[in-house]
């Protein structure tokens, strides 16, 4: 009896092993990889000693599966202990199969294709234990509808996104216990290189270094270029692939998984066509913070390593948004999901790499995690989600590990400075953004005084322009007093005294200003919160006073009085002014519809008030658009049609910010339509309406496109406002404007083709017959994201005016 009572106790403490290893496992992996591998073994074993009990197996299975789905470091682990289990309990490995099959038939019909991806990485991962030629005809089917893709549209890019699935799944396989493989593995690979080695139409609206009109000294590489030639070398060299863990592999045991029972993947239809997702694609660029250092701390784009190390990463990122904490734990974690003597012991200062004796790695594991991050910040045409949770990504890693990821950033820091003058204006503006924004988590400290040869630079250069830009956006994030005292003596001129001001002057209370006693009045009848009726008769005075002179437009001097009043009243704070806002709105949208030209004015006032802070003006004006009293086409038209200055005003962060978020506001209006309409059980009268808006609302966004195409066009071709014939422009500086214009034009060039593109794919889905019904399944899909963020920047977070 007692020894009975033993052996329950002994069963019971095994069954805490395994609940404790598989939360440890869910969490994180804080053990090298040799002695997880010693875990799954042990957790093999008792697993499959307790199936029988239903908790045990219940949590077992629920707790794998959602790892396959939302931690792919870890799926060879969750496979190998399937493998090991396998012999002795194949119901094991039959209701994981299970779950795969239901997982990729959900998945298959909402296009979600990243879960199909990690559905078919596991069931790469158990390819030996597979009936038959096993994942290859799965793989097989997805290339044929790959070839229907890019025969249909030589701009198709979803039948990219399946080879890259295709290539990297093979990876996974030839890494597997199944052996024979090589000769399927090949005839697939010489039938992707017809898509993966063709360069692709669209491929330079993506580029991050389009370069100036000189040359282009970055050559843009192809994600699936580089994994097709990567695992061609691979398998020249016997499908080594290093850096893949293979935990499966346990000596003596390697005979049982052999002669283990077989199973068959349960029966995977592929619809034809294929659905994209939601989430807008374009041909993927592999991007680099560490391309051009002297020794490799990531893995050359030679090596399987980038493309396996990189997609891991990213999936990780983007799949644990709801916990940026845990992702920041996981990135610094890396070096403990892959194969021993991937990488150099953490922390490594880059100056003693170089004492690595013979063909060990130098790549460092903080770096690898670093350049993930940032591939994801500086995706095109725009990330899966907010541009401020890869900030945070980047701080918490920073904050849990300072001294491996902070010369790391540094590092890259310097290398996305150095190249500033060549990069894409989009990302030229998400690295100012985390810039400032990571420095105020951080003191505001940087070496300044390596960038001060650059301070005597003209504004109009683009490596003056991020630094002006940059502290402007410093001083956003708290003021200027602050951050004058983090920089050196000669950066001191570029913040004046006028910005340490909290509040700008009311230009008003000098009479040598027109109408001053007028504006005076009108300023006074607001704070003291007058009825209109009485705050219409300065405004009606000054209308009087501006016939007597004769100008134009009336409206033009007592908006500007009415407007700057409003700025001054607000100017203690964002709630202020949106206060002040909402009671006079009724007259600012009066003035808004009487002409064109004082809707402008109402723009023009907001930002001559805030001069000296910008990014305020810019804050109050996005209000102002919400509340319909301004138009997106008068803001625009403000910026390039009045303020154009033969392109200089294109060189200001602020500007590009103002017209950015302006366009977007318009496109992700026309997106909600479009996701309205589409809605499934709609009625036709309902639906019809919806057509008609959202064919005024297209109608208008491809004006608003139109003029800034026709603006920035006369910058980049060096004729607007006879800037060609301008006597105080020397040649470079007409050079840096006309490079100006074309990198905006680059940025809204490809603005326009995606929501062209997006609205054509979703009118076409939303009049589609409905899918076939959905069957449940036990896994947990995260889908594509609809990665609208893209413009909102640091703004999001700032509520009140410095």
């Amino acid at each position: 009896m007692s020894r009975s009572g033993s052996s329950c106790s002994g069963l019971q403490n095994r069954y805490a092993f395994v609940n404790h290893f598989l939360q440890r496992l869910k969490l994180t992996l804080h053990q090298p990889v040799k002695r997880t591998e010693d875990e799954i073994s042990n957790i093999a074993q008792v697993i499959a000693e307790g199936y029988d009990d239903e908790a045990l197996r219940n949590t077992f299975l629920d707790l794998a599966w959602q790892l396959v789905l939302e931690q792919p470091f870890k799926i060879p682990f969750v496979a190998a202990i399937v493998l090991l289990i396998n012999p002795q309990k194949p119901e094991v490995a039959q209701e994981m199969l299970s779950r795969a099959g239901k997982a990729m038939h959900e998945s298959l019909q909402t296009g979600a294709w990243r879960e199909v991806k990690l559905v078919l990485r596991f069931l790469a991962c158990l390819q030996g234990l597979l009936e038959g030629d096993g994942v290859f005809p799965i793989l097989e089917e997805l290339f044929s509808r790959a070839v229907d893709l890019q025969t249909a549209s030589s701009e198709d890019v979803l039948g990219l996104e399946l080879v890259k699935i295709i290539l990297l799944t093979i990876t996974y396989l030839m890494a597997s216990s199944a052996t024979g493989c090589d000769e399927q593995a090949l005839a697939l690979l010489e039938k992707t290189d017809i898509i993966a080695s063709t360069a692709h139409a669209l491929e330079a609206l993506v580029d991050p270094y389009p370069g100036n009109e000189e040359e282009n000294t970055h050559e843009p590489q192809s994600v699936i270029g580089l994994l097709q030639r990567q695992l061609q070398t691979e398998a020249g060299q016997f499908w080594n692939l290093a850096c893949v863990p293979r935990p499966w592999k346990f000596g003596a045991t390697s005979h049982r998984l052999e002669e283990a029972p077989k199973h068959s993947i349960p029966e995977i239809i592929i619809p034809s066509p294929v659905l994209s997702g939601a989430h807008p694609r374009l041909p993927e660029i592999y991007f680099s913070v560490y391309a051009d250092q002297d020794i490799e701390t990531v893995p050359p784009t030679s090596d399987i390593a980038s493309s396996v190390l990189r997609d891991s990463l990213t999936d990780t990122i983007n799949i644990l948004d709801y916990n940026r904490n845990a992702t920041a734990k996981f990135l610094v974690d890396v070096d403990c999901y892959f194969a021993p003597g991937t990488f150099v012991k953490r922390a490594t200062p880059f100056d003693k790499l170089r004492d690595i004796a013979g063909d060990q790695s130098t790549w460092k594991p903080e770096d690898v995690a670093v350049d993930a991050v940032f591939s994801q910040l500086f995706q095109l045409p725009f990330p899966e989600h907010k541009l401020v949770y890869y900030h945070a990504v980047l701080t918490e890693a920073c904050k849990i590990a300072p001294a491996a990821i902070a010369p790391s950033l540094g590092r890259a820091i310097r290398y996305l400075y150095k190249n500033v003058d060549a990069m894409e204006l989009e990302l030229e503006y998400r690295f100012m953004d985390w810039f400032s924004h990571h420095l105020s988590n951080f003191g505001f400290t940087w070496k300044w005084t390596e960038w001060v040869d650059d301070v005597e630079l003209p504004l109009v250069h683009p490596k003056k322009a991020f630094m002006v830009g940059a502290l402007e956006k410093e001083i956003r994030l708290s003021f200027a007093q602050r951050i004058r005292g983090t920089l050196p003596e000669p950066y001191q001129p570029l913040i004046s005294e006028a910005k340490e001001k909290d509040t700008p002057d009311f230009k008003y209370n000098s009479d040598l200003i027109p109408y001053a006693t007028q504006a005076r009045e009108i300023l006074r009848l607001l704070r003291a919160k007058a009825p209109d009726s009485d705050v219409a008769v300065p405004i009606d005075a000054i209308q009087d006073l501006a016939i007597d002179h004769g100008l134009p437009d009336i409206l033009i001097p007592s908006t500007d009085a009415y407007v700057t009043s409003i700025c001054f009243i607000g100017s203690k704070s964002l709630s202020h002014v949106l206060s002040c806002i909402e009671r006079c709105k009724e007259r600012l949208l009066a003035i808004g519809s009487a002409s064109e030209a004082s809707r402008r004015q109402i723009v023009a006032s907001v930002m001559a008030y805030w001069a000296e802070k910008p990014g305020v003006g810019v804050n109050i004006v996005d209000k102002l658009l919400n509340y319909t009293i301004l138009t997106p086409m008068c803001v625009v038209e403000w910026v390039l049609v009045d303020q154009l200055a033969r392109g200089k005003i294109l060189a200001h962060a602020h500007v590009y910010e103002m017209v950015a978020s302006t366009v977007h506001k318009v496109t992700n209006r026309v997106r909600q339509i479009v996701l309205a309409r589409n809605q499934r059980g709609l009625p036709a009268a309902q639906k019809e309406a919806l057509d008609k808006t959202l064919e005024t609302e297209r109608a208008e966004l491809a004006q608003l496109f139109t003029l800034v195409e026709d603006a920035l066009r006369g910058v980049a071709e060096g004729s607007a406002d006879a800037m060609a014939e301008s006597a105080d422009q020397d040649e470079e500086g007409s050079s840096l404007l006309r490079g100006w214009g074309r990198r905006w034009l680059r940025v809204f060039r490809r603005k326009m083709a995606v929501e062209k593109t997006w609205v054509m794919e979703m009118l076409e889905l939303g009049d589609r017959p409905p899918l076939m019904e959905e069957v449940g399944t036990n896994g947990t899909s995260h889908g594509d994201g609809d990665g609208t963020a893209g413009d909102d920047g640091v703004d999001a977070m700032e509520d009140e005016i410095s």
